[in-house]
């Protein structure tokens, strides 16, 4: 009977091409083929997937094996069998369900290759918290939060084409052909991670440019601008235009002389774009977005000699634990320090400057007289500055016979009052100037692209030239005239105006080329190297080095932030972050220019606005008069004198002992709230308050009509300037009272 049994298990298994797992010995009691094959038939499937489920079962049980010719004859002879007939016909679902199997089976496998592929290609877009696709990269931070968006706006990457070795990441094509692009990842320390970004085209393509997104995070740097916000609030819609030094003054829509290619974010994160780039940038107020823009056509920026004219983008993107740190690593990292700290009367005693209450009608007279002034009315003064037209033409260096008939003896009489005098100066040579043809002669001036000719340049007081500071000669010839007014007269500096990138020819030449038209406003700072214990600039790229006072550019006296009093908060913390400390906030009331003045008698700025304009600068590191308060009244000079004392007691203490802190870390003497506060959104976004180092908070009145303001108190314990006391916070002080002869001032108390 089992033998029986085996012959017919045998004769169904080789009809299916299958054999029992085990014909020798006892059978197993799993039930055999027929039966699975009967209970298969006796199923109600409701899909192919199910048969296939249970074929698959079944199969599990048996294996395939070669059928021997003898078994396959009786398997079907001539004729074939009732049995073959029967299976043949009620197998035919099975033999569908293993054919669809065995679809499902390539399908599979082919998938999971697929996906292997695609696993592995995405490991290969991946590099340290950086994801990377055709169209851009984002960055995430460690908590996984993405902090940082750049999207390729110029052409896509071929992603074919990247590969990734080590920690560079790089591709060769892009949709419109070779390029050379990578990302390297670099980690400087354990709490900042940095991306080397670098897109350069090799074939004839005509700009590359890059779009970076503001992530809901508030952003700060860049540049001085004629409309200041702090954060950064760019307006409007604005294509990519070069980001070169400008004067703002006479173009408000232009980038200010002092600017760096430097931005931070209030989700720690920073980014610098690279010194060699033909750098242009543009915005959109719609998409919060900046546009980073390399592009040589339609530019003032020339490949260096022998170099392609394919542009280039690169820059470095760095993330850190909190904006504060970042900052600090960023400063040390990309900007040089100063090499010293400027006089220290400057931070202690005001200067006092001629140009708002006389500008080009100054005299001896004049000036003899502002200087006594100074002194019968009790004030200090570091230095007296003599501004614009004490000579008779622009571009000589000696005094006005007309305006100083005596100005060695004016000199002597300053000296002996205590005052020590600095004179304007500027790079032009105007055509009408007895040296204009001497510099010609020479070859001192920025040329004409064919390098002959001199390019005359139209500036606001007349058309001349502009000495080429690239050129040995014009800085010898210009530094030489310098010394001689320091020698013949006992000048103590000068006070250099100009020197922005604007007042270039739009097509010009220079003895030493000139890749970035900035470059000239770095030689230019340069030349008051010699004089920066009591130097003044308005102009700063590439800067930070040289130690003298940066002058922001001049203000309108007026209340509002395009120029006028609530611009000058913003404006000190964003060239703070670009890496220049020493401040001097530009003259107490604004420069009273016509049609630019808010509200006075007499040509004089609003009374209210000269006394708030006073207590504001008093907290800076350095004041700057020129309408004198006594232009006011006895109650505006009382102001002034508390002021000017409690300037030179609390103020210049503090802030002399930063300045030498300064030339080791680069860290900002006038510092935001966010520095002692980056976990606190509201701290990001206040630019009427600034702290003085880590401890001394500050408050002033910028609305007209006030004697009353809100304060924001970051966390921790705070003692105002009238003895109270707050322990707890972060909190707002609604409507703190702050009489008009008040400036709003904390102490951290630790």
């Amino acid at each position: 009977m089992t033998d029986r049994w085996t012959n017919q298990l045998r004769i169904r298994s080789v009809w299916v091409g299958l054999t029992p797992l085990s014909l020798h010995g006892r059978l197993p009691r799993a039930q055999t083929l027929t039966q699975k094959c009967g209970q298969m038939r006796r199923s109600r499937y409701t899909s192919p997937f199910s048969e296939m489920e249970t074929f698959l079962k079944i199969g599990s049980m048996y294996q395939i094996v070669p059928v021997a010719p003898g078994e396959q004859q009786m398997a079907g002879g001539p004729g074939g069998s009732p049995l073959k007939k029967k299976l043949s016909h009620e197998g035919r679902p099975l033999v569908m369900a293993s054919m669809l199997g065995c679809v499902l089976v390539l399908a599979a496998v082919v998938a999971w290759c697929y996906y292997s592929v695609s696993l592995r290609k995405a490991q290969l877009f991946k590099t340290a918290l950086l994801d990377l696709n055709k169209d851009g990269f984002i960055i995430h931070n460690q908590a996984g939060a993405v902090v940082f968006t750049m999207t390729f706006r110029s052409g896509t990457l071929d992603l074919d084409s990247c590969s990734k070795e080590g920690d560079i990441l790089s591709c060769t094509q892009s949709d419109s052909g070779k390029l050379n692009f990578f990302i390297q990842t670099v980690r400087p320390k354990d709490t900042v991670i940095c991306y080397r970004v670098r897109w350069e085209e090799l074939q004839n393509k005509h700009l590359v440019e890059h779009v970076m997104a503001y992530n809901d995070s508030h952003w700060y740097g860049g540049a001085e601008t004629a409309t200041q916000y702090w954060p950064i609030r760019f307006q409007g819609e604005e294509e990519p235009r070069p980001f070169i030094t400008s004067d703002v003054y006479s173009n408000r829509n232009a980038f200010g002389g002092i600017l760096e290619r430097y931005w931070l974010s209030s989700n720690a994160t920073a980014i610098k774009i690279n010194d060699s780039v033909p750098f242009h940038l543009g915005w959109s107020e719609k998409n919060r977005t900046l546009r980073f823009q390399a592009r040589y056509q339609d530019s003032p920026f020339r490949p260096l000699e022998g170099q392609q004219t394919f542009p280039e983008l690169s820059y470095r993107v760095c993330v850190g634990s909190d904006v504060t740190s970042i900052h600090k690593y960023m400063v040390r990292r990309y900007f040089t320090k100063p090499i010293k700290v400027p006089s220290a009367d400057l931070f202690k005693k005001p200067v006092w400057s001629t140009w708002a209450i006389h500008k080009t009608a100054v005299t001896q007279e004049k000036l003899l007289r502002y200087a006594a002034d100074i002194t019968r009315h009790g004030f200090n003064c570091s230095h007296l500055e003599l501004d614009d037209r004490y000579t008779a033409d622009y571009g000589e260096f000696d005094f006005d016979p007309q305006k100083f008939p005596n100005a060695s003896g004016m000199f002597d009489k300053l000296r002996e009052g205590g005052f020590q005098v600095t004179l304007w100066t500027h790079p032009f040579i105007n055509y009408d100037s007895i040296n204009f043809g001497a510099a010609v002669e020479k070859g001192l001036f920025v040329r004409e692209p064919g390098g002959e000719l001199p390019a005359l340049v139209r500036w606001w007081n007349g058309i001349g030239g502009i000495l080429d500071f690239t050129n040995p000669d014009a800085r010898e010839w210009y530094s030489s005239n310098l010394n001689m007014l320091k020698s013949r007269y006992g000048v103590t500096s000068f006070k250099f105006d100009a020197g922005e990138t604007s007042y270039l020819p739009r097509q010009f030449s220079t003895l030493g080329p000139l890749s970035n038209p900035s470059t000239f406003t770095r030689r230019y700072t340069e030349m008051a190297i010699p004089f920066m214990e009591h130097a003044e600039l308005r102009v700063g790229y590439q800067s930070q080095n040289i130690s003298c006072f940066f002058r922001i550019i001049d203000r309108d006296s007026v209340w509002g932030y395009e120029l006028g009093l609530k611009s000058i908060i913003p404006t000190v913390l964003t060239i703070g972050i670009l890496g220049y400390q020493f401040v001097l906030p530009d003259m107490i009331g604004g420069n009273a220019y016509p049609n630019h003045t808010a509200g006075g008698l007499n040509g004089l700025p609003d009374r209210e606005l000269y006394i708030r304009w006073l207590e504001l600068s008093a907290f800076m590191p350095a004041m700057q008069f020129s309408i004198p308060p006594w232009a006011y009244d006895n109650e505006v000079v009382k102001i002034a004198q508390k002021f000017t004392g409690l300037h030179e007691t609390l103020v210049a203490p503090k802030v002399l002992e930063l300045a030498h802190v300064v030339l080791d870390t680069g860290d900002p003497i006038i510092r935001p709230l966010w520095w002692i506060a980056n976990d606190d959104e509201a701290a990001y976004k206040i630019d009427s308050q600034f702290l003085i180092g880590d401890d001394l908070m500050v408050a002033p009145v910028l609305e007209p009509g006030k004697q009353e303001r809100d304060i924001y108190l970051p966390a921790g314990r705070w003692k105002s300037y009238k003895g109270e006391h707050y322990d707890k916070g972060p909190m707002y002080l609604t409507d703190y009272p702050v009489d008009l002869d008040e400036i709003a001032f904390f102490t951290r108390v630790l």
